[in-house]
């Protein structure tokens, strides 16, 4: 593929259009866990035990992760079918709907146990679209840039943490209301707005040409009518070390994102806006991190840059607990920063990693499931596994060390997790703009038949 004017505006395109969506997608994800840390306990679950009401409510958050599978399978089939992009509008139409409707929800007191009902049912749908999402996004973006896919998949994965802060300033202004506004009224806003925000992601997505990946492998006749058995036969070993390797930047992000306003309001006996005012300009370093991160695999290589925040992140934890637990404004933002630093580290090169370790004709189907699958193992339990050890040894020393062994399985699998001959991005320079890459033809060639 040659990289022509128009072929590097595409990829442009296809960053700010996988970016937005994606920005989207967190979004509306983020305030669900928010929501389900600090609201849902009170409005869905009631409970004479606090704890018990906490963790239903947290354990809701969690359904949300079992339809991700089902999601990555339906999704990951049509993607490796029909296109990335016509899988990309599905999922952003899916996602808005069910976070709209959940802001449109009667609570406990007003029609019982079908409030809870109806709201994990909003949430399997969430789970549902973010199964297909993610996959599609680094795809499509990875796919339009065979010169730079590790800074152009890790601006993609600035959305994740773009869609949790826009979370977190909304809920931030919600949480300023009288409490009982808040609880009849308030909480609502967050999730309504996501259908101005869906408007948005579909004009950018609609504007999207097709990956020219998918597009060669449709014209090579390489395109699988049933994905999921060519990744089976073949790729089932590279599926389960990508479901391994993003375990721990999946409970590293949940953690922090979601555990922490629950560790702070019950541990430490800190209010919800003392907790937020914490963890929202720690987030600026994620954003300016993944870039600079994302850049440097670039030159030097996806493979050493995911190890390098994999082992940082089995250590970090502990400094993260530590810090926190001082109650001091200034150390818990350095803790949640450091955390952050080794959490970019390893899921900035995300993208482009584990995207190139599958063959075009199965590479969205491929990666949705392995993705997902760790997802749910480092993402989906955390929450509750670490309340219930909190309750259980009264202390964080237990909640570091299981994010600690996350982390050391990720470590391990990216130590086996290795890219086809020809595919690490190489060291580079700036080149001018008139230079013509290397064909990828090759490397493409040796993925389809390896």
């Amino acid at each position: 593929m040659t990289t022509t004017p128009s072929a590097r505006q595409q990829g442009r395109r296809a960053v700010f259009a996988s970016w937005i969506g994606t920005t989207i997608e967190y979004y509306d994800f983020a305030i669900y866990g928010l929501a389900a840390s600090l609201i849902f306990a009170e409005l869905f679950f009631p409970s004479t035990d606090p704890t018990v009401g906490t963790l239903l409510s947290l354990s809701s958050f969690a359904v949300g992760y079992l339809t991700r599978p089902l999601g990555a399978l339906v999704f990951g089939h049509f993607g490796d079918r029909i296109g990335r992009k016509t899988v990309l509008v599905s999922t952003l139409i899916l996602m808005g709907v069910a976070t709209f409707a959940i802001g449109l929800l009667p609570s406990y007191s007003q029609i019982g146990i079908a409030a809870p009902v109806l709201l994990i049912v909003a949430r399997l749908l969430q789970g549902f679209s973010v199964g297909g999402e993610y996959s599609g996004a680094v795809l499509m973006t990875v796919e339009h840039s065979d010169r730079k896919p590790g800074l152009f998949g890790s601006l993609v994965n600035t959305g994740a943490t773009a869609g949790l802060v826009l979370a977190n300033l909304v809920f931030l202004l919600v949480f300023q209301l009288p409490d009982d506004q808040m609880m009849s009224w308030g909480w609502r806003v967050p999730f309504l707005l996501s259908g101005v925000l869906v408007v948005i992601g579909l004009v950018a997505r609609y504007s999207l040409e097709e990956s020219p990946d998918f597009a060669a492998a449709k014209e090579q006749g390489t395109v699988q009518e049933v994905p999921i058995l060519e990744v089976l036969r073949n790729h089932l070993g590279t599926v389960l070390l990508v479901a391994v390797g993003i375990i721990a930047a999946g409970s590293a992000f949940t953690m922090t994102t979601v555990f922490s306003l629950t560790y702070g309001k019950t541990a430490l006996g800190l209010d919800n806006s003392t907790m937020l005012t914490v963890l929202l300009p720690a987030c600026a370093v994620i954003l300016v991190c993944l870039p600079l991160f994302g850049r440097l695999s670039d030159r030097v290589g996806v493979r050493p840059v995911f190890l390098a925040g994999a082992a940082a992140l089995v250590v970090l934890p502990f400094v993260w607990f530590a810090l926190l637990d001082t109650g001091h404004y200034a150390l818990m933002l350095l803790g949640f920063s450091l955390l952050f630093v080794g959490y970019s580290a390893n899921y900035a090169v995300v993208p482009a990693y584990f995207s190139q370790v599958f063959p075009p004709a199965v590479r969205f189907t491929g990666m949705s499931v392995g993705f997902t699958i760790g997802l749910i193992a480092g993402n989906a339990a955390a929450p509750a596994v670490s309340a219930w050890l909190l309750q259980t040894t009264g202390g964080w020393p237990a909640i570091a060390g299981y994010m600690a062994v996350t982390a050391l399985l990720s470590l391990a699998a990216g130590l086996f997790l290795r890219l086809p001959s020809g595919t690490d991005p190489q060291p580079t320079t700036e080149e001018p703009a008139t230079e013509e890459p290397a064909t990828t033809a090759p490397a493409e060639a040796e993925q389809v038949t390896r």
